[in-house]
């Protein structure tokens, strides 16, 4: 660990994501936006759902972040034929002991890589997803808590392509956040070739922390201070969506707006944001950076918006706007 790092409560966030930021890039091109996200929904307590084309880097990164920070990993491709009992576990009939015994799946991880969610079927998609709100499993008659700190990282491409399943409503409700993965930069691309051309091995990646420090810095982000000028700001976006009529805005475009779930975790992901930025405290900014992707996932397109070729951040755009701080 490095030295700056050693006393936990002493931690700048700046520099502790900057050591992050170096550590992962050792082995990732590009990528900060995601990587940044990925690190407040860490601290956050939460989850995400990163959306792309395949070939992207998402598993590099999620294995990259989980050596820097110390953490088991595990990754599980989601498939057509996955059962619940393959990421959950199963009990096993020993014969020669005459007895049943535990058989811990893979979810069992500090880290965990759900790749393609939305080829898997509906029931395999709950069982992971009732795991990540109860924060438990429970198989035969135990019940077996989760560590902490769990983390899900899940993957799923784009709804148009075939053999999809699209995630239900009040499933994708609890990711934190959603991300999209977009296409590398042409000078990041070209810095791939030019790895690659090289032949340079993947750097070393030293851990910066470990799970212990890891939760003490998200008891840290916890405590950040936020005015109550800034609740109520973050309270009026999540009725924006809702009642978008109350702001002046239209309201045939969505069907429905966020959850209060959304408002939560708007305010949670606005904290560890200002915690990376060297900050104690929450800004307006922090909360206008993280709406897109807390809320793009929680609200449902009308017909005309989707005829009209409007999608979720075109219309929250709309909403930053024109909700004021007050």
């Amino acid at each position: 660990m490095p030295p700056s790092l050693k006393n936990i409560k002493l931690v700048n966030g700046m520099d502790f994501f900057d050591v992050v930021k170096s550590e992962i890039g050792k082995r990732i091109v590009g990528m900060e936006f995601v990587l940044e996200k990925m690190m407040v929904a860490i601290l956050a307590r939460g989850h995400v759902l990163l959306e792309g084309m395949p070939g992207l880097a998402k598993t590099l990164l999620a294995s990259s972040m989980s050596e820097c920070l110390d953490l088991n990993f595990k990754r599980i491709q989601f498939t057509p034929d996955l059962m619940p009992s393959d990421i959950l576990g199963t009990q096993v009939y020993y014969q020669q002991m005459g007895e049943f015994k535990i058989k811990k799946g893979p979810l069992f991880s500090q880290i965990v890589l759900a790749d393609e969610i939305n080829r898997a079927p509906a029931k395999v998609q709950s069982a992971l997803l009732e795991a990540m709100q109860e924060k438990q499993i429970t198989l035969g008659d135990e019940t077996f808590p989760l560590g902490k700190p769990f983390f899900v990282i899940a993957t799923q491409n784009p709804i148009e392509q075939e053999g999809t399943f699209p995630l239900p409503e009040a499933q994708i409700d609890r990711f934190m956040l959603k991300i999209l993965v977009d296409y590398p930069k042409h000078n990041e691309e070209l810095l791939i070739l030019q790895r690659l051309e090289q032949l340079e091995e993947q750097g070393n990646i030293v851990k910066v922390v470990d799970a212990q420090n890891l939760n003490e810095l998200c008891d840290l982000v916890a405590k950040i201070h936020v005015e109550e000028s800034i609740k109520k700001y973050i309270v009026n976006l999540a009725v924006a969506t809702r009642f978008p009529e109350q702001f002046g805005l239209s309201n045939g475009y969505l069907e429905h707006g966020v959850s209060p779930r959304g408002t939560i975790n708007l305010l949670k992901s606005s904290k560890a944001l200002a915690f990376i930025r060297g900050r104690d405290f929450v800004l307006p900014q922090d909360v206008k950076e993280m709406v897109p992707s807390v809320f793009r996932h929680r609200m449902s397109l009308s017909f005309e918006a989707i005829a009209e070729n409007l999608c979720a951040d075109v219309i929250l755009n709309q909403i930053l706007e024109t909700v004021s701080i007050s």
